[in-house]
């Protein structure tokens, strides 16, 4: 086939000829014939001017006010009414001169007062100091109990020499105690076990952490043990003590102590409390069981759904009753309190006795032996009190400083809220920290205080509620983020450390404007504590925290 060549192709020039775009004529539009034939041009002056409209007035009247006709109407006008003669015109000029009162001089001076000099400049908060804090209404509530009981004061040198064998305890029952680590009595333990062995009513005052548990404990199952004696032990038994605790918390932790000394001897325990189901409860309530211990909401709650038989209860035991009235459970214990078997047993330990203890003594205590341990302040204690004064600022930079050691720190504060705040403080701070406080289920809570038992957690900070309950006795250091509003949470608080006769210390952070307030609370608890004014870094910090100082590390 031949090569195609489009050069070869012939021109197309002679049949077609060149389109080109420039030879079309051009567009005129002036071409165009004009329009002036068929329509005229729009021309606004071309309309008459308004001036030239005929005028209107033949048709309409121009509106004129003045053209409207008189009324006979008399014109209004107050002067012309006439003057009422019935009652006398009101005159303001008859009123007397205040000029002719008697002037302010004129009245007595006040003699019976002293008048205010002021001497120096002088602090504010040291002038509150000179006013007092209570009155004497107030003054008259504290410690009613003992005001009208005489308390038989136990000096700790007078048991000194004393067993749990001379007390009159068996054998399977003081080698318990041992196991517990109560190798002698406590002076509580030693001035009340006589008399509730031999069926006394009692009441005892003793500071948290005084050895109240074995106390109560230990003589109630030796009691209820001498009482069964020759006894065929029955299924589905009705109890014969009952322990009631302000707290849940409280309650396990008087279980974990009592339930060891009752099963030395065959007797059994059971725990009664809210915040779980009831059913594992009732189960060991129809098997039978020999002392129940609770709280008074829960016990209640059963023995109304008749499944708690409180008719046979020989022992009734009201442990930190000054707490369980200020939480509202007087009147609930007061009704557990009737249900209970005549003629029965009644024993109350506390850490204060005031006046809401009275009612619980005066329906319920039959000729009370009353006890005290003497000596129990700050002197002869084995525990420190200090009291910082800090700036509000400063205070999370303290609080870091204070639970940075080593050892076991309770953090106390007023509000939940602020505990987790401080527990996620302390962590950010590298710092193991947890928190305790009522929002927390049972679980957690028990899981919680597991952890700071086992040192798994170096800091617990927990409210004053949740914390009654907490028995740790290796905790050498308690501060008091947010100082008590009174005495007893203080003494309440404090007794978390210096357990069984060790050693603690009490650190409670105080903005300047409370010191009056702190000094008196002190005094009211029989507590002497030096104050201190602190900021960030300071010696006294590092030595209430138990770290070298820096005139430790100079020396």
């Amino acid at each position: 086939r031949p090569r195609f060549d489009r050069d070869a192709r012939p021109a197309r020039d002679g049949d077609r000829p060149r389109f080109n775009r420039d030879d079309r004529p051009r567009y005129d539009r002036d071409a165009r014939p004009a329009r002036d034939g068929d329509r005229p041009r729009f021309d606004r002056d071309a309309r008459p001017a308004r001036d030239a409209r005929p005028a209107r007035d033949g048709d309409r009247p121009r509106f004129n006010r003045d053209d409207r006709p008189q009324q006979d109407r008399p014109r209004f006008d107050r002067d012309a009414r006439p003057q009422r003669d019935d009652r006398p015109r009101y005159d303001r000029d008859a009123r007397p001169d205040r000029d002719a009162r008697p002037a302010r001089d004129e009245r007595p001076a006040r003699e019976e007062r002293p008048r205010f000099q002021h001497e120096g400049e002088r602090k504010w908060s040291e002038r509150r100091e000179e006013r007092p804090a209570r009155s004497q209404a107030q003054e008259d509530r504290i410690d009613v109990v003992h005001e009208r009981l005489e308390a038989q004061a136990v000096q700790a040198d007078e048991v000194a020499e004393v067993t749990f064998a001379d007390l009159g305890f068996g054998d399977n029952i003081v080698r318990a105690l041992a196991a517990l680590g109560a190798e002698k009595p406590f002076p509580i333990q030693a001035s009340t076990a006589p008399s509730i062995i031999e069926g006394r009513d009692v009441l005892a005052r003793g500071r948290t952490g005084s050895g109240k548990t074995i106390a109560f404990g230990a003589p109630l199952v030796e009691r209820i043990l001498r009482a069964k004696a020759g006894q065929k032990r029955e299924f589905g038994r009705a109890p014969v003590a009952l322990i009631m605790a302000p707290t849940r918390e409280l309650a396990l932790q008087i279980d974990r102590t009592v339930q060891a000394i009752a099963r030395s001897v065959g007797l059994f325990t059971t725990q009664i409390y809210g915040g779980v189901p009831q059913g594992r409860q009732v189960g060991a309530l129809k098997k039978g069981v020999d002392i129940v211990i609770g709280t008074p909401g829960r016990i209640g709650d059963l023995q109304r759904q008749g499944k708690l038989d409180l008719s046979q209860i020989q022992v009734s035991v009201l442990d930190e009753a000054d707490h369980m009235c200020e939480l509202g459970f007087l009147e609930p214990v007061q009704e557990i309190l009737r249900e209970t078997g005549k003629g029965g047993q009644k024993l109350l330990f506390s850490a204060t006795l005031d006046r809401e203890v009275a009612a619980l003594v005066d329906e319920f205590l039959v000729d009370p032996q009353v006890y005290e341990v003497a000596g129990e302040t700050q002197e002869t204690g084995t525990i420190e009190h200090r009291v910082l004064v800090v700036d509000h600022r400063s205070k999370p930079e303290i609080l870091d400083q204070l639970v940075a050691r080593e050892g076991k720190t309770l953090v106390f504060t007023r509000t939940r809220a602020y505990a987790e705040m401080l527990a996620e403080q302390f962590d950010g701070a590298g710092i193991d920290a947890i928190s305790l406080h009522g929002d927390l289920n049972q679980a957690k809570r028990t899981r919680n205080i597991e952890r700071f038992s086992k040192g798994r957690a170096r800091v617990l900070v927990a409210t004053d509620v949740a914390a009654r309950g907490i028995h740790v006795d290796d905790v050498d250091l308690v501060i008091q983020a947010d100082a008590p509003d009174e005495y007893k949470t203080y003494l309440h608080r404090a007794g978390r450390t210096g357990r069984a006769g060790r050693t603690g210390r009490v650190v409670t952070l105080i903005p300047r404007q409370r010191r009056r307030r702190m000094t008196e609370m002190l005094e009211r608890a029989e507590i002497a504590a030096p104050f201190d004014e602190v900021r960030p870094g300071d010696d006294v910090l590092d030595e209430l925290a138990g770290a070298p100082t820096l005139a430790d590390l100079t020396a």
